[in-house]
């Protein structure tokens, strides 16, 4: 066997001899501006068809002009006072990171579906309808598979019955002059274009569903051709530990959040995401 031959093996064999693998995917160019340099997480099926499947984390660098971060149903207020209680939770460790970002130059895009009326006046929502619309591309059909947690009565943890309880975002998160307010697709892509980003970085409820199917959100984003990043713990997910797969909550969302990063996007911890804030200045 020659000298590049075994090379090779010895690439291959260091790839899969653990079950978590860091792969450097290249040597990136640095683009030019501020850049964040991000360990993501993904999930690969190395032997397709086998069902076994690898966590896997790469590095990316964001330039900071060309990235967003968009919070996705963060209510202030929910049907179901588990949700509730959780979302409430979220809102205060999303703030800090909301204002640093900020700082370094990431637009923020709020979409709290629903409550528009709420904002009707407001012109980080006068921005949005006042923009030119540039036409999505067509989609490109990705795969959709079912997900791996049984949400069909809703997902609630807590007895409690459907209402719109909703009427405006949490307040704990400041809604900035320069940040943004939508819950279309279409005008949030038309920004995206508009100021030249390319990569979403989601964070909010619910994982299986909103963050999901929402016009704005991962698949659909995703299907445009708009690189999206989860921040997985900066989410949660609408599921009752007595449906199937009948683990906990917190399992729960777990799975849906390894369910995006093997079909959808890979996801960043919020600190990692803080710390490389911080390390780009």
């Amino acid at each position: 066997m020659n000298n590049t031959m075994n090379r090779r093996v010895a690439v291959a064999c260091l790839l899969f001899s653990t079950p978590f693998s860091t792969v450097a995917l290249g040597a990136p160019k640095e683009p030019p501006g501020r850049v964040v340099r991000l360990n993501l997480r993904t999930r690969v099926e190395a032997f397709k068809g086998s069902g076994a499947w690898q966590e896997v984390r790469f590095e990316q660098h964001l330039p900071v002009s060309r990235s967003a971060i968009l919070i996705c149903d963060m209510w202030n207020d929910h049907w179901c006072k588990g949700a509730s209680r959780r979302v409430d939770v979220l809102a205060t460790r999303m703030e800090p990171l909301l204002e640093q970002a900020r700082a370094a130059g990431i637009q923020i895009i709020h979409a709290p579906s629903d409550v528009m009326d709420f904002y009707k006046d407001a012109p980080q929502r006068e921005r949005m309808i006042a923009l030119e619309k540039i036409e999505p591309p067509a989609n490109l059909h990705l795969a959709d598979p079912p997900l791996p947690i049984d949400d069909a009565d809703g997902g609630c943890d807590t007895p409690d019955a459907f209402s719109k309880a909703w009427s405006r975002e949490h307040p704990a998160l400041k809604i900035a002059p320069d940040d943004v307010i939508s819950d279309k697709g279409s005008e949030i892509y038309s920004f995206l274009k508009r100021r030249g980003i390319d990569t979403l970085l989601v964070m909010g409820v619910h994982a299986n569903m909103c963050i999901l199917n929402r016009t704005f959100a991962i698949k659909q984003m995703t299907n445009w051709g708009v690189r999206c990043i989860l921040v997985r713990d900066l989410t949660d997910a609408m599921y009752d530990p007595h449906d199937r797969p009948f683990v906990s909550h917190e399992e729960g969302t777990e799975l849906v959040i390894e369910h995006i990063e093997k079909y959808w996007a890979p996801s960043v911890l919020g600190g990692e995401l803080s710390a490389a804030l911080q390390a780009s200045q």
